[in-house]
């Protein structure tokens, strides 16, 4: 008998004895336990088969490392990757709950609090972007980690306005591009993560913005904002310029108020929208 315990029969939620992954609330000690009941015996063997690959064991591990501790939520339209993510090694010790729906995607972060999000656009039943949104009316604790299947100017505005704290292409995984453990270290050293394939998309829009927009800022107001895309800490800023922490919370006060943000996040993401901030390639 599965340990999970029912949140609720309501639309967005898997039962917990489907082939699916639970749409769920669970204890994260029941959680690994939980899902592996959920599929079926075969997949379950293969699940559950020594890796061969030195890489990918070690880029498990990296993964490992770098969400030991989080409590996780999912929320994926498509069922078949909802389970797949929901089943990784390193997703599963921390994974909360996991839904298909913008509804039930909110009340299990209104209830579970994680401080991770991973979700896609295409939902079941409303829309990934919106729910960020939502989310961060609630929850300005809480890293939001989008995988986009529209690669539109339109739409990674979108997400990014939606107050992402980072944005990956489902067609770049796997390549080198869109890095989900560079993704998972710049989200968990506070920063924002938008590969390059995902910066050209809004850097192109705005190209006849950049001027104005670069004119605004003093240099060491755009070595500040950069560090603070970088998820840099003030003391971490003041220590890597030789200023004092008082004068990069001026800096960052002052960068928020030219550029007509309301936090760290969006200053970071309107310097990247305007092509201020240049990450290093992944890879």
């Amino acid at each position: 008998m599965s340990t999970a315990r029912r949140v609720g029969a309501r639309k967005g939620s898997i039962p917990v004895h489907s082939a699916a992954v639970t749409c769920l609330a669970w204890s994260s000690a029941d959680s690994h336990a939980a899902i592996r009941g959920s599929v079926n015996l075969p997949f379950r063997r293969a699940m559950e088969r020594p890796l061969e690959s030195r890489t990918i064991s070690q880029a498990i591990q990296t993964c490992m490392d770098l969400l030991a501790g989080r409590r996780i939520v999912v929320v994926m339209g498509d069922r078949l990757a909802l389970t797949g993510i929901c089943l990784a090694p390193f997703i599963a010790p921390g994974l909360m709950g996991a839904a298909t729906t913008e509804e039930e995607g909110l009340r299990l972060v209104q209830q579970l609090q994680p401080n991770l999000l991973l979700l896609t656009e295409d939902l079941e039943i409303g829309y990934g972007i919106r729910l960020m949104q939502r989310v961060h009316e609630h929850s300005s604790d809480t890293r939001m980690l989008i995988f986009l299947s529209r690669e539109t100017q339109d739409v990674v505005q979108e997400a990014m306005q939606a107050h992402a704290d980072g944005v990956i292409f489902r067609s770049s995984m796997g390549t080198g591009q869109g890095d989900f453990i560079q993704a998972l270290q710049t989200l968990s050293a506070g920063g924002v993560y938008y590969p390059e394939d995902v910066r050209q998309r809004v850097v192109s829009l705005h190209a006849d913005q950049q001027q104005a927009f670069v004119e605004q800022l003093s240099e060491r107001e755009k070595q500040v904002v950069n560090a603070v895309a970088c998820g840099l800490t003030n003391a971490e800023i003041a220590t890597a310029f030789q200023i004092s922490p008082e004068t990069v919370k001026s800096h960052v006060s002052n960068c928020m108020s030219k550029l007509a943000v309301r936090d760290r996040t969006q200053l970071a993401v309107s310097a990247l929208m305007h092509g201020l901030i240049d990450y290093p390639s992944s890879g």
